[in-house]
């Protein structure tokens, strides 16, 4: 209990000095910063926008309504946004890079536990979070153009929502990253291609799409969980009459395994090293 209370102080101590060396990154050069986050949350509604004029144009997508569209889209915005911001920097949501050049090393001598490195390191939370408050705009707008009234518990669902969509991100992210440990050179840059993957596909709805293609995509490799499923769980419309908590579910059963996988190949790591770099000192 001890350890884990000083943990958690130092956890909190960390994301005050990040957030801090962030902070000082974007004062030192603020117009360039600024460029950089306009630049970044106009690229991401562009990369939405398509979706949502699809269906603005067919007022609506396999029974899902333009606004409940473009509620899904918000919320695959926002959840970009929070995986840039605690996730983007060091490579920590893309951990096969660090673990395919060798990086881990520099941790592992590092006075503190992995686990806890791997959580703040990530952290930016002002160069990176613009697609946080331009997804949050996009669903706001959303609700306030569908007219409809939300309990007070409905901003902890959707909290709880973000964090078990980050959690089936990160798993699937970790779970396949677990192959550089073996393989250095070619899997370094999976976790990026899975990321990506699941990102492009989970800005399109699965309503009216054939029944097995939503079991597959809800189930062998879940992007309907990341935006899809969430917007109608929260939207009081679940979708193939499965639970609420089925995204928690999903979560749990990706996460342990990932952690016993990810335990394993980290274990290879510490017996046999890094092949990537050559006595001499410099990466292959």
């Amino acid at each position: 209990m001890a350890d884990n209370r000083m943990n958690l102080k130092r956890l909190i101590g960390l994301y005050a000095l990040y957030g801090k060396m962030d902070l000082a990154r974007f004062l030192k050069d603020t117009k360039y910063a600024l460029l950089g986050i306009l630049a970044d949350t106009i690229s991401n509604l562009a990369a939405v926008g398509g979706v949502f004029l699809l269906a603005w144009k067919f007022d609506g997508v396999g029974g899902m309504s333009k606004y409940e569209v473009l509620f899904m889209l918000g919320y695959c915005t926002l959840v970009t946004g929070l995986f840039t911001t605690f996730c983007a920097s060091e490579n920590v949501g893309h951990i096969s890079r660090r673990i395919g050049r060798g990086q881990l090393d520099h941790m592992m001598i590092q006075p503190l536990p992995l686990p806890v490195q791997l959580m703040a390191e990530g952290f930016i939370p002002f160069s990176g979070s613009s697609n946080v408050w331009s997804g949050g705009a996009v669903l706001l707008f959303s609700i306030h153009m569908m007219g409809i009234v939300l309990p007070w518990w409905w901003v902890f669902s959707l909290v709880l929502n973000l964090f078990i969509t980050l959690t089936i991100i990160l798993s699937q992210s970790y779970l396949y990253s677990s192959a550089a440990f073996y393989a250095p050179v070619a899997a370094e840059e999976i976790s990026s291609i899975v990321i990506d993957m699941q990102g492009n596909l989970s800005q399109y709805p699965l309503s009216g799409m054939p029944l097995g293609l939503q079991v597959s995509l809800l189930g062998i490799f879940p992007t309907g969980l990341l935006a899809w499923f969430p917007t109608l769980a929260l939207l009081g419309k679940l979708p193939l009459h499965l639970p609420y908590l089925f995204p928690a579910i999903m979560a749990v059963v990706i996460f342990i395994p990932t952690q016993f996988i990810f335990r394993k190949g980290l274990k290879h790591y510490v017996e046999t090293g890094s092949n990537r770099y050559m006595s001499q000192g410099f990466r292959r």
